[in-house]
Protein backbone atom coordinates (compact mmCIF):
# COMPACT_ATOMS: atom_id res chain seq x y z
CA UNK A 1 0.00 0.00 0.00
CA UNK A 2 1.31 3.41 -0.61
CA UNK A 3 1.86 5.94 1.88
CA UNK A 4 -1.61 7.84 0.95
CA UNK A 5 -3.38 5.18 1.06
CA UNK A 6 -2.25 4.30 4.65
CA UNK A 7 -3.09 7.64 6.02
CA UNK A 8 -6.74 7.16 4.61
CA UNK A 9 -7.03 4.04 5.94
CA UNK A 10 -6.26 5.40 9.42
CA UNK A 11 -8.43 8.51 9.22
CA UNK A 12 -10.94 5.72 8.45
CA UNK A 13 -10.42 3.80 11.65
CA UNK A 14 -10.20 7.01 13.57
CA UNK A 15 -13.73 8.03 12.65
CA UNK A 16 -14.94 4.48 13.49
CA UNK A 17 -13.84 4.82 16.82
CA UNK A 18 -15.40 8.15 17.54
CA UNK A 19 -18.68 7.08 15.54
CA UNK A 20 -18.56 3.61 17.54
CA UNK A 21 -19.03 6.42 21.32
CA UNK A 22 -20.81 8.94 18.94
CA UNK A 23 -23.13 7.47 17.21
CA UNK A 24 -23.57 10.09 15.05
CA UNK A 25 -22.80 9.86 11.62
CA UNK A 26 -22.36 5.53 11.49
CA UNK A 27 -18.73 5.31 10.27
CA UNK A 28 -18.72 2.82 12.88
CA UNK A 29 -21.41 0.44 11.13
CA UNK A 30 -19.48 -2.23 9.12
CA UNK A 31 -21.86 -1.40 5.29
CA UNK A 32 -20.04 2.38 5.60
CA UNK A 33 -16.17 1.77 7.43
CA UNK A 34 -15.90 -1.51 4.45
CA UNK A 35 -17.01 0.79 1.77
CA UNK A 36 -15.04 3.64 2.50
CA UNK A 37 -12.19 1.43 3.06
CA UNK A 38 -12.44 -0.38 -0.40
CA UNK A 39 -13.27 3.26 -1.95
CA UNK A 40 -9.33 4.45 -0.54
CA UNK A 41 -7.89 1.31 -1.79
CA UNK A 42 -9.34 0.59 -4.73
CA UNK A 43 -11.47 -2.30 -3.86
CA UNK A 44 -14.88 -0.75 -4.27
CA UNK A 45 -17.45 -3.51 -5.12
CA UNK A 46 -15.38 -6.04 -2.65
CA UNK A 47 -15.85 -3.68 0.22
CA UNK A 48 -19.21 -2.81 -0.08
CA UNK A 49 -20.06 -6.49 -0.63
CA UNK A 50 -17.94 -7.38 2.69
CA UNK A 51 -19.33 -4.35 4.54
CA UNK A 52 -23.28 -5.64 3.56
CA UNK A 53 -22.61 -8.76 5.07
CA UNK A 54 -21.07 -8.01 8.51
CA UNK A 55 -23.66 -5.42 8.51
CA UNK A 56 -26.43 -8.35 8.22
CA UNK A 57 -24.26 -9.77 11.44
CA UNK A 58 -24.01 -6.46 13.10
CA UNK A 59 -27.96 -6.00 13.50
CA UNK A 60 -28.46 -7.84 15.98
CA UNK A 61 -25.50 -6.30 18.33
CA UNK A 62 -26.96 -3.51 20.86
CA UNK A 63 -25.33 -2.29 24.15
CA UNK A 64 -27.96 -3.48 26.60
CA UNK A 65 -27.52 -1.55 30.27
CA UNK A 66 -23.73 -2.88 31.50
CA UNK A 67 -23.42 -5.51 28.49
CA UNK A 68 -21.42 -4.42 25.76
CA UNK A 69 -21.62 -5.49 22.38
CA UNK A 70 -18.97 -6.87 20.23
CA UNK A 71 -16.98 -4.21 18.96
CA UNK A 72 -18.64 -2.98 15.33
CA UNK A 73 -15.84 -0.65 14.65
CA UNK A 74 -12.68 -2.65 14.78
CA UNK A 75 -14.47 -6.10 13.12
CA UNK A 76 -15.00 -3.72 10.54
CA UNK A 77 -11.93 -1.81 9.68
CA UNK A 78 -9.48 -4.92 10.50
CA UNK A 79 -11.43 -7.14 7.98
CA UNK A 80 -11.93 -4.87 5.50
CA UNK A 81 -8.20 -4.14 5.45
CA UNK A 82 -7.15 -7.81 5.53
CA UNK A 83 -9.46 -8.30 2.60
CA UNK A 84 -7.72 -5.48 0.88
CA UNK A 85 -4.18 -6.71 2.01
CA UNK A 86 -5.04 -10.27 0.23
CA UNK A 87 -6.82 -9.01 -2.76
CA UNK A 88 -3.51 -6.96 -3.45
CA UNK A 89 -1.41 -10.19 -3.01
CA UNK A 90 -3.74 -11.99 -5.94
CA UNK A 91 -6.22 -14.05 -3.93
CA UNK A 92 -9.53 -14.38 -5.34
CA UNK A 93 -12.68 -11.99 -3.88
CA UNK A 94 -14.72 -14.54 -2.86
CA UNK A 95 -11.93 -16.09 -0.71
CA UNK A 96 -10.54 -12.94 0.70
CA UNK A 97 -14.22 -11.99 1.62
CA UNK A 98 -15.07 -15.18 3.04
CA UNK A 99 -12.37 -15.04 5.31
CA UNK A 100 -12.28 -11.63 6.36
CA UNK A 101 -16.19 -12.69 7.06
CA UNK A 102 -14.69 -15.41 9.15
CA UNK A 103 -12.63 -12.79 11.10
CA UNK A 104 -15.00 -10.62 11.86
CA UNK A 105 -16.02 -12.03 14.61
CA UNK A 106 -13.13 -12.63 16.70
CA UNK A 107 -11.88 -9.63 15.83
CA UNK A 108 -14.71 -7.70 17.54
CA UNK A 109 -14.87 -9.87 20.35
CA UNK A 110 -11.15 -8.88 20.51
CA UNK A 111 -12.16 -5.29 20.56
CA UNK A 112 -13.93 -5.41 23.66
CA UNK A 113 -11.13 -5.57 25.62
CA UNK A 114 -9.33 -2.16 23.90
CA UNK A 115 -12.80 -0.60 24.72
CA UNK A 116 -12.47 -1.64 27.92
CA UNK A 117 -8.63 -0.08 28.40
CA UNK A 118 -10.37 3.02 27.14
CA UNK A 119 -13.67 3.24 29.23
CA UNK A 120 -11.17 2.61 32.44
CA UNK A 121 -8.91 5.60 31.44
CA UNK A 122 -12.35 7.88 30.32
CA UNK A 123 -13.12 7.10 34.03
CA UNK A 124 -10.06 9.42 35.60
CA UNK A 125 -11.10 11.54 32.53
CA UNK A 126 -14.07 12.16 33.92
CA UNK A 127 -12.59 13.07 37.62
CA UNK A 128 -10.45 15.25 35.56
CA UNK A 129 -13.55 17.25 34.31
CA UNK A 130 -14.79 17.30 37.50
CA UNK A 131 -12.05 19.36 38.69
CA UNK A 132 -12.19 21.60 35.99
CA UNK A 133 -16.25 22.13 36.62
CA UNK A 134 -15.74 23.22 40.40
CA UNK A 135 -13.04 25.63 39.11
CA UNK A 136 -15.20 26.97 36.58
CA UNK A 137 -12.87 26.01 33.81
CA UNK A 138 -15.08 25.32 30.69
CA UNK A 139 -12.45 25.31 28.16
CA UNK A 140 -10.99 22.78 30.26
CA UNK A 141 -13.79 20.50 29.84
CA UNK A 142 -14.77 20.92 26.42
CA UNK A 143 -10.26 19.84 26.23
CA UNK A 144 -10.84 16.89 28.14
CA UNK A 145 -13.75 15.51 26.75
CA UNK A 146 -12.19 16.08 23.34
CA UNK A 147 -8.90 13.89 24.49
CA UNK A 148 -11.31 11.32 25.91
CA UNK A 149 -13.07 10.89 22.79
CA UNK A 150 -10.01 10.66 19.97
CA UNK A 151 -9.19 8.42 22.64
CA UNK A 152 -11.60 5.68 21.39
CA UNK A 153 -10.44 6.38 17.48
CA UNK A 154 -6.81 6.05 18.57
CA UNK A 155 -7.78 2.56 19.43
CA UNK A 156 -9.42 1.86 16.22
CA UNK A 157 -6.46 3.77 14.20
CA UNK A 158 -3.36 1.63 16.07
CA UNK A 159 -4.58 -1.30 15.24
CA UNK A 160 -5.35 -0.44 11.55
CA UNK A 161 -2.46 1.15 11.22
CA UNK A 162 -0.35 -1.96 12.30
CA UNK A 163 -2.49 -4.43 9.70
CA UNK A 164 -1.48 -1.92 7.00
CA UNK A 165 1.93 -2.75 7.55
CA UNK A 166 1.58 -6.48 6.87
CA UNK A 167 3.22 -8.06 3.77
CA UNK A 168 0.59 -9.16 1.20
CA UNK A 169 2.67 -12.51 0.14
CA UNK A 170 1.77 -13.54 3.77
CA UNK A 171 -2.03 -13.15 4.06
CA UNK A 172 -1.94 -14.73 0.55
CA UNK A 173 -0.21 -17.53 1.25
CA UNK A 174 -1.80 -18.18 4.40
CA UNK A 175 -4.68 -18.05 2.55
CA UNK A 176 -3.36 -20.71 -0.24
CA UNK A 177 -1.92 -22.91 3.06
CA UNK A 178 -5.66 -22.93 4.29
CA UNK A 179 -7.05 -26.70 2.60
CA UNK A 180 -10.72 -26.30 1.04
CA UNK A 181 -12.57 -28.11 4.01
CA UNK A 182 -11.24 -25.22 6.03
CA UNK A 183 -12.12 -22.28 3.49
CA UNK A 184 -15.04 -24.48 2.47
CA UNK A 185 -16.21 -24.43 6.14
CA UNK A 186 -15.83 -20.82 6.71
CA UNK A 187 -17.54 -19.61 3.67
CA UNK A 188 -20.69 -21.67 5.22
CA UNK A 189 -20.05 -20.73 8.50
CA UNK A 190 -20.10 -16.69 7.60
CA UNK A 191 -23.83 -17.20 5.44
CA UNK A 192 -24.93 -18.86 9.14
CA UNK A 193 -23.57 -16.01 11.36
CA UNK A 194 -25.27 -13.39 9.02
CA UNK A 195 -28.20 -14.68 9.35
CA UNK A 196 -27.92 -15.65 12.98
CA UNK A 197 -27.47 -11.73 13.23
CA UNK A 198 -30.67 -10.82 11.27
CA UNK A 199 -32.84 -13.69 12.86
CA UNK A 200 -31.96 -11.99 16.07
CA UNK A 201 -33.52 -8.60 14.65
CA UNK A 202 -36.57 -10.35 13.53
CA UNK A 203 -36.36 -11.67 17.09
CA UNK A 204 -36.78 -8.40 18.50
CA UNK A 205 -39.12 -7.12 15.84
CA UNK A 206 -41.56 -10.03 15.54
CA UNK A 207 -45.21 -9.50 16.46
CA UNK A 208 -48.37 -11.15 14.69
CA UNK A 209 -48.94 -7.74 12.64
CA UNK A 210 -45.36 -8.02 10.67
CA UNK A 211 -45.41 -11.50 10.32
CA UNK A 212 -47.18 -11.29 7.22
CA UNK A 213 -44.69 -8.37 5.38
CA UNK A 214 -41.58 -10.59 6.62
CA UNK A 215 -42.97 -13.45 4.81
CA UNK A 216 -43.81 -11.48 1.80
CA UNK A 217 -40.25 -9.97 2.00
CA UNK A 218 -38.86 -12.70 1.84
CA UNK A 219 -40.78 -14.57 -1.17
CA UNK A 220 -40.34 -11.26 -3.37
CA UNK A 221 -36.50 -11.94 -2.73
CA UNK A 222 -36.52 -15.39 -4.21
CA UNK A 223 -37.94 -13.97 -7.67
CA UNK A 224 -34.69 -13.10 -9.43
CA UNK A 225 -36.17 -11.32 -11.92
CA UNK A 226 -36.77 -8.44 -9.25
CA UNK A 227 -33.83 -5.86 -8.52
CA UNK A 228 -33.08 -4.17 -5.36
CA UNK A 229 -34.89 -1.38 -7.00
CA UNK A 230 -37.87 -3.10 -7.37
CA UNK A 231 -38.18 -4.92 -3.82
CA UNK A 232 -37.16 -1.47 -2.30
CA UNK A 233 -40.81 -0.23 -4.46
CA UNK A 234 -42.59 -3.05 -3.45
CA UNK A 235 -41.84 -2.08 0.32
CA UNK A 236 -43.15 1.55 0.16
CA UNK A 237 -46.14 0.65 -1.67
CA UNK A 238 -47.01 -1.86 0.85
CA UNK A 239 -46.21 0.54 3.71
CA UNK A 240 -48.42 3.42 2.22
CA UNK A 241 -51.12 0.76 1.95
CA UNK A 242 -50.85 0.11 5.36
CA UNK A 243 -50.70 3.33 6.50
CA UNK A 244 -53.84 4.27 4.50
CA UNK A 245 -55.62 1.08 6.20
CA UNK A 246 -54.43 2.03 9.63
CA UNK A 247 -55.90 5.66 8.92
CA UNK A 248 -59.14 4.65 8.06
CA UNK A 249 -59.51 2.03 10.97
CA UNK A 250 -58.85 4.89 13.39
CA UNK A 251 -61.47 6.72 12.05
CA UNK A 252 -63.65 3.82 12.25
CA UNK A 253 -63.55 2.15 8.29
CA UNK A 254 -67.17 4.14 8.41
CA UNK A 255 -68.84 1.67 10.91
CA UNK A 256 -67.12 2.96 14.14
CA UNK A 257 -65.27 -0.42 14.86
CA UNK A 258 -61.74 -1.43 14.68
CA UNK A 259 -58.40 -0.80 17.13
CA UNK A 260 -56.43 1.07 14.81
CA UNK A 261 -54.26 -1.42 13.59
CA UNK A 262 -56.03 -3.09 10.57
CA UNK A 263 -53.93 -5.98 10.13
CA UNK A 264 -54.14 -6.71 14.24
CA UNK A 265 -57.90 -6.81 13.60
CA UNK A 266 -57.82 -9.38 10.83
CA UNK A 267 -55.48 -11.42 12.89
CA UNK A 268 -58.00 -11.71 16.03
CA UNK A 269 -60.95 -12.52 13.98
CA UNK A 270 -59.25 -15.81 13.28
CA UNK A 271 -58.27 -16.49 16.92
Amino acid sequence: MSILTIILIVIVAFLAGMEGILDEFEFHQPLVACTLIGLVTGHLQEGIILGGSLQMIALGWANIGAAVAPDAALASVASAILMVVALNGGADSKTAINTSIALAIPLSVAGLFLTMICRTLATAIVHIMDGCAEKGDFRGIEIWQIIAICMQGVRIAIPAAALCVIPSDAVTNVLNAMPDWLSGGMAVGGGMVAAVGYAMVINMMATKETWPFFILGFVFAAVSELTLIALGLIGISLALIYLGLKDMAKQGGGNGGGSGDPLGDILNDYE
